[in-house]
């Protein structure tokens, strides 16, 4: 099958979408699909307002146009809400072709947390922006029933989780440091929704580092001068830092699933976080991690963790199994009219099960 993926979240962007789509494009080139991604790369960019990390397509609508004709896909996944995607979604209503999107992140909570814009005007977006596709796609149980609440239809909600690659995050070789034991890390972007101050304030023994990038970068590297801040790193180095640290701390509250907690307990650093979605859905009751309303309790209670129980934890997850989820969501085109393609495609999905 030709797969047309339409991203809005792409390279040089190092975050949890980036790495959810390169692993589901991997994965499905090795069951011998064809894979297109439209991404901001074929298009001049600007920055995101507030997050100049993100670039933003300019008038995309003729150059979409035209890559999904020349394209001619088989099956068509927007990915993300922006120019891209709103691009994507009109030629595909306009031209009565099917397609599935997703829902990554927290894109209400981040926006008013920035901007103040009440959670009931950008859940009205959001209903408006996947009220067109055949299946929105989204990481766990409780954004699904979260999505439902804000109106999303139940039938149309479905689930595609996340996965790691357990062959590069493993047990090895511990990043070089001269820092005091135990060290407590935070990885991921550096920004306000991510709660970073919370872990950066509490009193824990040792040191803390912080990994990635974001606008309070500068902010927060002035105000806490004892925190060892590494900015972006590639996955072989992160492999390195998390086996260095004996703790990885999360201190959002808004992620929808948080794909460095399971790139931690993979290296075998238990995690410490907030009893919230994401943390829970990873973590859940299992001890390899400490979930609490406390988090330097759950913090400290983490530090008593076996790695090995961490690393045991992570090997439940693959991205072949996601990547299955994600192939049995799809909507071939011209599915309605031939009932015989549209078995075909459910038998080259394979296993329909959850991957956990």
């Amino acid at each position: 099958m030709k797969i047309l993926i339409v991203t809005d979240a792409w390279d040089p962007q190092v975050n949890g979408v980036v790495r959810t789509l390169k692993s589901t494009h991997r994965e499905l080139e090795k069951m011998g699909h064809v894979v297109d991604l439209l991404t901001p790369q074929e298009f001049r960019t600007i920055p995101c307002p507030t997050y100049p990390e993100i670039r933003l397509s300019i008038l995309p609508k003729r150059r979409v146009a035209e890559r999904i004709r020349d394209s001619a896909p088989q099956a068509i996944h927007i990915a993300t809400e922006g120019p891209l995607g709103m691009a994507a979604r009109a030629y595909a209503l306009r031209h009565d072709l099917p397609f599935t999107t997703a829902y990554h992140t927290r894109f209400p909570e981040y926006v008013k947390a920035r901007s103040g814009i009440p959670l009931s005007l950008t859940y009205r977006f959001l209903r408006w922006f996947h009220g067109g596709s055949q299946a929105v796609l989204v990481p766990t149980r409780v954004v699904k029933a979260d999505l439902e609440a804000f109106g999303f239809a139940p039938d149309k909600v479905v689930l595609w989780s996340r996965g790691v690659e357990l062959e590069l995050f493993k047990p090895g070789p511990t990043m070089a440091h001269d820092l005091k034991k135990p060290i407590f890390l935070y990885v991921g972007r550096v920004a306000v929704e991510k709660n970073i101050e919370a872990f950066l304030k509490l009193d824990l023994p040792g040191s803390k580092w912080v990994a990635g990038e974001g606008p309070q970068l500068a902010r927060l590297k002035a105000e806490h001068p004892g925190v060892r801040f590494t900015g972006v790193l590639n996955q072989t180095e992160l492999a390195s830092l998390y086996n260095a640290a004996d703790v990885f701390v999360f201190p959002s509250r808004t992620d929808t699933f948080g794909l460095v907690l399971l790139e931690a307990l993979a290296c075998g650093c238990p995690v410490a976080a907030y009893p919230v979605t994401g943390p829970i859905d990873v973590i859940g009751d299992a001890p390899a991690g400490a979930l609490d309303n406390d988090l330097r309790a759950a913090a400290i209670r983490a530090l008593t963790i076996d790695r090995r129980i961490a690393r045991a934890h992570a090997e439940r997850y693959s991205w072949e199994a996601c990547t299955r989820q994600f192939l049995m969501h799809l909507h071939p085109i011209g599915e309605a009219r031939d009932e015989g393609a549209a078995k075909a495609h459910r038998a080259l999905a394979g296993n329909q099960g959850s991957p956990l």
